[in-house]
């Protein structure tokens, strides 16, 4: 029994990982889409909320909690990052099918291009700060709704991916979602390796700094 329920928990958090992927690539593709960046910076953020409000599994949005969870809980995470290359995949691969597809396949090429040729040691210092901001947006929504403030959750969230998109921070789904789409997955392994790792230390930052102030983080307010 215990078997059986340990595969459909992994199942579960697999499909909502699914599911967060896939808005990912959508606000990917409406970021592409737009001419003006800052737009297009406004309406990626749609991904992210959808995400918040229906309880999808992200990746960058549950690592920075692995300092304050039990060590299973990195399989958690491990499944939702399967989840999430699955959905951007699943993106990529349906607007390969569209008409859309080679304005918005060119356009992320030079987004590709520029971030796997970058050096390493930038591929993961860009991927920290996105991963700080992603943790921010995603805790700020925790506490709202606790403070039942639903227009803190908005605003969070717009202002993070608003941010994270403009500076071109490294983010490893919308990145999987590119590299995808631009069929330069294999080029960009490596690139997604410090991503990855990037985006765990950004996320884990502000938890593992106030595990050592007196409040404990998971009960501010």
């Amino acid at each position: 029994m215990e078997k059986v329920s340990g595969l459909k928990v992994a199942v579960q958090q697999i499909c909502n990982g699914i599911l967060a992927g896939i808005m990912i690539g959508v606000g990917g593709c409406v970021s592409l889409s737009s001419d003006n960046k800052y737009i297009g910076a406004l309406l990626f953020s749609l991904g992210l909320f959808a995400i918040i409000q229906f309880g999808f599994g992200l990746f960058t949005g549950k690592v920075g909690y692995i300092p304050l969870r039990k060590p299973k809980y990195l399989l958690e995470c491990l499944y939702t990052l399967i989840g999430n290359a699955i959905g951007t995949f699943f993106d990529a691969f349906l607007l390969g099918q569209t008409r859309i597809y080679p304005a918005i396949s060119e356009k992320a090429m030079g987004i590709v291009e520029t971030k796997i040729n970058d050096s390493y040691l930038s591929m993961f210092v860009m991927a920290i700060f996105c991963g700080l901001l992603m943790f921010l947006a995603v805790d700020n929504a925790r506490i709202s709704r606790t403070n039942q403030g639903h227009s803190e959750i908005v605003a969070g969230t717009l202002l993070c991916i608003v941010v994270f998109i403009i500076c071109g921070f490294n983010h490893c789904i919308a990145d999987m979602f590119y590299l995808f789409l631009t069929s330069r997955i294999g080029d960009g392994l490596v690139y997604l390796a410090f991503v990855i790792l990037g985006n765990m230390v950004g996320g884990m930052l502000v938890p593992f700094i106030k595990m050592f102030t007196q409040t404990p983080f998971e009960k501010d307010k």
